[in-house]
C-alpha cells in the first residue's frame, strides 16, 4: 500500500562530508531533510519508489532500473566512502511499467553502467541524496527508480494517477519519493543565470504542494518553465496524480535558495478514505457521487444509468439541477435544467451529468480515460421567483434568468470573475441571444451547491 510520499532536493552540498563549512548556509533544508527522513521511518516503509530527473532521461520512454541489486556512492562529490546498496523491487517495478504501457508510455530498462553520466555504475546523486538521510533516520527498504521524460505534463500525470492506484492495491507498504531542485534561476551569478521567473516558479510549486492541486502546475506557461530552469516539476506532477486518489495531507518542512537554486522539502501522508480527485470519497455528497457514476456508466455502456432503488435519501424531491464538470480549473461542460423535467433529483442528476459530459456543444465530449481528471458539482436550484428590480438580485447568493421574447438566458450564482449585478444580467443576456436595450422580465433563484 502507498503509506506517505515526499518531495527531496538533491544538492550533495547538503551532506554533511561533502558541504563540511558551507553547511551553514543550508541549515533550514538540513534541518528539514533530517525531520522528513524520520517522518519517512515513523512509516516504516518496505519500499522506496524513486523519481529521479538524473538518471537516463529520454524523449518519449520512461526508464528505469533493473538491476537486481541497486548500489551507489557519492565518489562524484568526494565522498567514495558513502555507499548504499539496497534490492530492487522488480516486481513492483514491472508492474509500473505495465501500467506506463496501458497509456502509450514507453519504457526502457537500463542497468547502472548506464544510469548515471557523472558516475557509471551509481545510482545518481538524485536518489543517493535523499537516501543518505532516509538511511541515517534508520530506513531499511527495497527500492525502485524512475527517470523521467518530456512526454506532456498531463500525461506525465495520469501515469502517476496510474501508480498511485497500483500502489494502493500493492502488498507492501510503500513510500513515493519525488527528487528534485526547482528554480536554478534565483539570483544573479546562479547556476543557471538568473530569470524573474524562478521566484513565480517556485511559488507555483510550493502552492501546488500545499494544496496537492496539480492543476496549478499542469496550466503553467512553457515559458515560465523553460524561463526556471529547475529539474523538478516532472517528479513532483507525478507525485501529486500518485496522492490524487486519497485525501492526503502535505506538510512543506522548508525552502530556500542560498545559492539561486530553489530547494523544497516537503512530506505528504495519508489519511482515511479517497481524495476527491480521482477516486471515489467517503465524504463526497451523494449528489456528486451521483453524477460521476452516471457519466462513468454512460461512458462505458452507451445507456443512461437507471435511479438506483432506493432513491438515496434527499434526492427523492423534484427541482432544477445543473452538473458542472471542471478539468484543472477550466470549465469542461455545463448542462442543467431551471425547472424539474425528471420524476426526481436523482434522475435530474443522472440525466444531466450526462448532457453535460457529451451533449455540450461548447466542448468535445469527455472521454473515459479523462473522468479521473474532471472534478465534479452539483447545483440544485430552489424555484424561481419573479423581481421587479435588480435592488433584489445579489450575483453571490442568486442566479438569475432573463426572459425575452421567447428567449431565455440563465447564469448561476457565486461565479468566479462576476461581482456585480450588472456583470449578472449582461451574461445572462447574452448567453440568451438578448440585445442591450430589450426589455427583460427577470428571475431569482438560490441553488445548494455540492461539490
Amino acid at each position: 500500500m502507498l503509506v506517505c510520499g515526499g518531495v527531496s532536493p538533491h544538492p550533495a552540498i547538503i551532506i554533511p562530508e561533502i558541504g563540511r563549512d558551507e553547511l551553514v548556509k543550508v541549515k533550514k533544508t538540513v534541518t528539514a531533510m533530517k525531520q522528513w527522513a524520520s517522518f519517512i521511518a515513523d512509516m516504516d516503509p518496505e519500499v522506496l519508489f524513486f523519481i529521479s530527473p538524473h538518471g537516463v532521461f529520454t524523449h518519449s520512454q520512461m526508464a528505469y532500473l533493473d538491476d537486481e541489486n541497486l548500489t551507489g556512492n557519492l565518489a562524484a562529490f568526494g565522498a567514495p566512502d558513502i555507499s548504499f546498496n539496497l534490492k530492487n523491487d522488480l516486481e513492483l517495478a514491472y508492474q509500473a511499467t505495465a501500467e506506463a504501457n496501458k497509456l502509450g508510455i514507453d519504457t526502457v530498462a537500463a542497468s547502472l553502467d548506464y544510469w548515471y553520466s557523472y558516475h557509471p555504475g551509481s545510482l545518481d546523486h538524485g536518489i543517493t541524496v535523499p537516501l543518505y538521510y532516509l538511511q541515517k533516520a534508520g530506513v531499511k527498504a527495497e527500492m525502485v527508480a524512475f527517470g523521467i521524460s518530456l512526454h506532456p505534463l498531463d500525461k506525465l500525470y495520469r501515469f502517476g494517477q496510474a501508480l498511485g492506484k497500483l500502489l494502493d492495491q500493492y502488498p507492501r507498504r510503500v513510500c513515493f519519493i519525488a527528487s528534485g531542485d526547482l528554480s536554478h534561476r534565483l539570483q544573479p551569478g546562479a547556476p543557471a543565470g538568473y530569470s524573474p521567473s524562478g521566484k513565480e516558479f517556485d511559488q507555483k510549486i510550493q502552492e501546488a504542494l500545499e494544496k496537492l492541486d496539480a492543476g496549478l502546475l499542469l496550466q503553467l506557461p512553457e515559458d515560465l518553465i523553460e524561463d526556471a530552469g529547475e529539474c523538478g516539476l516532472r517528479p513532483i506532477v507525478m507525485l501529486l496524480g500518485a496522492f490524487s486518489h486519497f485525501a492526503a495531507e502535505s506538510h512543506i518542512y522548508s525552502y530556500e535558495g542560498p545559492f539561486g537554486v530553489g530547494y523544497l522539502v516537503a512530506g505528504i501522508s495519508i489519511g482515511e478514505g479517497k481524495g476527491e480527485k480521482g477516486g471515489e470519497s467517503q465524504e463526497e455528497p451523494i449528489q456528486v457521487q451521483l453524477a460521476k457514476e452516471s457519466l462513468k456508466y454512460y461512458l462505458t455502456t452507451g445507456e443512461i444509468m437507471p435511479v438506483p432503488d432506493p432513491v438515496p435519501e434527499g434526492l427523492e424531491k423534484r427541482a432544477g439541477v445543473f452538473v458542472s464538470l471542471k478539468k484543472r480549473g477550466e470549465l469542461r461542460g455545463c448542462i442543467g435544467t431551471v425547472e424539474p423535467y425528471r420524476e426526481n433529483v436523482a434522475a435530474e442528476i443522472i440525466h444531466n451529468a450526462v448532457a453535460a459530459g457529451v451533449d455540450d456543444p461548447r466542448f468535445w465530449p469527455v472521454d473515459l480515460d479523462e473522468l479521473p481528471e474532471i472534478d465534479f458539482s452539483v447545483d440544485v436550484l430552489t424555484e424561481p421567483e419573479a423581481v421587479t428590480s435588480k435592488d433584489e438580485l445579489d450575483p453571490k447568493r442568486y442566479g438569475v434568468i432573463v426572459k425575452s421574447r421567447g428567449r431565455t438566458g440563465l447564469l448561476l450564482p457565486d461565479l468566479e470573475g462576476v461581482n456585480s449585478v450588472d456583470e449578472q444580467v449582461s451574461i445572462a443576456c447574452r448567453k440568451a441571444g438578448i440585445s442591450p436595450g430589450e426589455p427583460v422580465k427577470l428571475y431569482r433563484f438560490e441553488v445548494i451547491r455540492y461539490k
